[in-house]
């Protein structure tokens, strides 16, 4: 039985309110910076700041792009038989890619609480934002997982 276009997007709808809440989360934590921030920084010397910073840039960057190896394997498996519903399996595919790439921003968060400016918080936000947006939910792959399914 092949799902028509509507009921497939109707069935992505979760799939995409992750996704906007993973980018509602990293526009909270911008906000938050913004009002209370001064209260909250910790204000560590420069020194340690740019090695922390300097690890935690390092640490995103392999983030990112191991994000896509990651994301490939989850969608390998996806298309395994199983006894759990496409949906499921797709939905926690996106969830686990979406709280991969909110972590770059959480990072951000931390650095500026131990004292750095806003400019390491967006870029580390940006780059966040940017992993939800190439790895947001797609149709084709979603497809795919059931085609895979009703073969089985």
């Amino acid at each position: 039985m092949e799902l028509s276009e509507q009921q497939v997007q109707q069935e992505l709808l979760f799939a995409g309110f992750i996704r906007v809440l993973g980018l509602f989360m990293l526009g909270s934590l911008i906000v938050i910076c913004h009002i209370y921030g001064e209260q909250f920084q910790l204000n560590w010397p420069e020194q340690e700041r740019v090695v922390i910073r300097t690890v935690l840039y390092i640490v995103a960057i392999l983030t990112f792009l191991a994000l896509k190896f990651i994301r490939h394997i989850l969608l390998q498996l996806n298309q395994r038989p199983s006894e759990k519903p496409a949906k499921s399996r797709y939905l926690m595919t996106i969830l686990l890619t979406m709280l991969i790439a909110e972590s770059m921003g959480i990072y951000g968060f931390i650095m500026y609480l131990l004292g750095d400016g806003v400019n390491t918080l967006y870029i580390f936000s940006v780059l966040s934002a940017l992993a939800m947006y190439l790895h947001r939910p797609n149709i084709e792959e979603y497809r795919l997982i059931l085609t895979s399914q009703q073969h089985t």
